[in-house]
Formats: C-alpha cells, structure tokens, sequence
C-alpha cells in the first residue's frame, strides 16, 4: 500500500498533469540533434540509393528495349535472309529443271541421230550384201544355165562371150518377169 506519506510528498511539488520543463528542453535538443543527423547524412543516403535503384531500373528497361529492338532487327534480318535462301533455292532448282530438260533433250537428239546412224548403216550392209549374194547368185545361175543350156541344146556353149550373151538375156528376163509379177 501507499504511504500516506508518500502522497503528501507527491502532492506538494509539482503538478502530475504538467511536465518538467527540463524534460521538456532535454527531448527537445535530443530531438533536434536526431532531425539534424536524419536530414544531414541518412536522408541523402536514401535519397541516394532510392536515385540508384530509380536509374538501374529505368537503364534496364533502356537496356531490354535495346535488346528486345536488337532481337526484332536480326529476326527481320533472319527472314530476309531465309527468304532469299528460299528464292535462291527456287532459283537452283528451277534452273537444275531447265538444264536437265536440256540435257535430256540433247541426249534424245543423240539418241536419234545414232538410230538413224545404226539404221543408215545397217541398210547399206544390207545393201551390199544384196549385191554380193545378187552377183554370187548371177556368177552361179549363168554357170547352172549355161550347163543346163549346153545339156538342153547339146551343143557345148564353151565360148565365154556366147555364154556371157545367154546368161545376160537370161538374168534379164527372169528380172522382167520377177517385176512383171511385183506390179500385178
């Protein structure tokens, strides 16, 4: 418990309600130095670092804007270069069309120019080797005519330029005949 004592000392001096005017200065100068040392040195210090942050933050930004237009322009470069790797692939491959449409054109005509070699060729030895087996067979059926003929007329056809004359009039009209028989 209390003391009366205690209360009547309390009672006598000051009142409760009104503080201590050296309270009052003390707080106010413990203030005061606070302000000063907060304005002066931390304040700046903030204002400082929030300056800092506030230039980081928008160089960034300026930085991914760079980045970002940087990106676009080489993804534009990119696509025009792809397109002209694809126009130019277009261009090879229709220019590969046109000299493989050549090429086989050129190998055609060669084609036909040997055929026509091979078939000339093959019908002048088909040629010759009518005229050969014509005269082979002209030597032989004057020989077998002019023996059958001596045979027949009994009479010996040895004279080479008589048998030459009717082996000539013979060949002549087995050819008449064999034409008389090709126009029919």
């Amino acid at each position: 418990m209390i003391s009366n004592e205690l209360i009547l000392a309390a009672g006598e001096g000051a009142n409760p309600l009104l503080p201590n005017p050296w309270e009052i200065l003390v707080t106010a100068a413990g203030f005061a130095v606070l302000l000063f040392l907060v304005v002066k040195y931390i304040a700046p210090a903030f204002e400082k670092s929030y300056q800092d942050r506030v230039t980081a933050i928008e160089g960034g930004l300026e930085k991914a804007e760079a980045a970002q237009a940087e990106a676009n322009a080489t993804l534009e470069q990119y696509k025009a270069q792809l397109l002209e790797a694809r126009t130019e692939a277009n261009r090879i491959r229709e220019e590969a069309r046109e000299e493989g449409a050549l090429i086989l054109a050129e190998l055609k005509t060669k084609a036909a120019e040997e055929s026509t070699r091979i078939t000339e060729q093959a019908h002048r030895q088909i040629e010759a080797e009518r005229t050969a087996a014509v005269t082979s067979l002209r030597a032989e059926v004057g020989t077998l005519a002019t023996s059958l003929a001596s045979k027949i007329v009994d009479d010996a056809l040895e004279n080479d330029e008589r048998a030459s004359r009717v082996v000539d009039k013979f060949l002549a009209d087995l050819e008449n005949q064999q034409n008389a028989g090709a126009s029919n």
